[in-house]
């Protein structure tokens, strides 16, 4: 890591020459980011994933570029040694290189944010080539990819046979050579993940992809227990912070109905007689 400043792109290349993990946690507001920062983590990724917890959209298709830079701007705020990692929406990259870059500048110019991530490999190498040349680094996404789990055919792991194992492999290397600084791979058998990540110079950070990656990243409510609607196997949870958040508001809505909150100790004392104070 910077001995100053947030990490860069080259304090994770190094991670990698040396045989070090590198860590990466979603984050979607200031209170978020603070922790996770404070934490220690590499890395923080704004995902489109917020679209499902923190808007209650059902899928990530439906998160625009608005929604992604508001959230985008807090967690910058509210870090001060991760790189913050920005997801690029869907469409806002994929229908040519113009709009690609455009938009990728305004994610970084708005949000103060170190580098973005997009989907896909050689179909979207043009616009990663664009936003790599104009000087923003771009992290790679491989395997699951959820803006595309329509042509994918739901939430499920990727290159199992030969040709998509192939083709992953390919998409990888030509991210690596348009410049990507590091890739996601979501969803992928550990022995092609190790594959891919012994292949690559730069990092290959995994979820649900094995150990043998370079790091691993997974969503902040997944990890804290915050999400309940489903949990994928790949994630482990560490904490059920729901379960107290309920109790904690159960509680607090007990003790204001039977008069014991506010006690005295969070109220304020005049300091005089009220009669006193009122006379003329």
């Amino acid at each position: 890591m910077s001995k100053k400043g947030r990490v860069t792109t080259f304090d994770l290349r190094e991670k990698k020459r040396k045989g070090e993990k590198s860590t990466m946690l979603t984050a979607y507001d200031y209170s978020q980011a603070k922790v996770v920062d404070e934490a220690g983590v590499d890395m923080i990724l704004v995902g489109d994933s917020l679209g499902m917890v923190m808007l209650g959209y059902e899928s990530t298709l439906a998160v625009t570029l608005e929604e992604m830079i508001h959230h985008g701007k807090a967690v910058v705020k509210g870090s001060k040694s991760a790189m913050v990692v920005m997801d690029l929406p869907f469409l806002t990259y994929q229908v040519n290189r113009d709009d690609a870059l455009r938009n990728a500048g305004r994610v970084i110019q708005e949000t103060g944010a170190q580098a973005v991530k997009l989907e896909g490999g050689i179909e979207v190498i043009e616009a990663v080539k664009g936003i790599v040349e104009a000087g923003v680094p771009v992290m790679g996404h491989l395997g699951l990819t959820p803006q595309s789990v329509g042509q994918l055919g739901g939430y499920k792991v990727q290159g199992k046979d030969k040709g998509a194992a192939r083709k992953m492999i390919e998409d990888a290397k030509a991210l690596e050579e348009a410049g990507a600084f590091a890739i996601v791979l979501e969803c992928v058998p550990w022995e092609l993940a190790a594959f891919i990540t012994e292949q690559l110079s730069i990092p290959i950070i995994g979820i649900g992809a094995g150990k043998q990656c370079d790091g691993q990243v997974l969503v902040f409510h997944d990890v804290m227990g915050l999400f309940d609607e489903f949990r994928p196997k790949f994630v482990k949870q560490y904490l059920n912070l729901r379960e107290e958040m309920v109790k904690g508001i159960k509680d607090y809505v007990g003790e204001v109905k039977t008069g014991v909150f506010p006690a005295e100790e969070h109220i304020f004392n005049l300091g005089m007689n009220l009669e006193s104070l009122l006379e003329e």
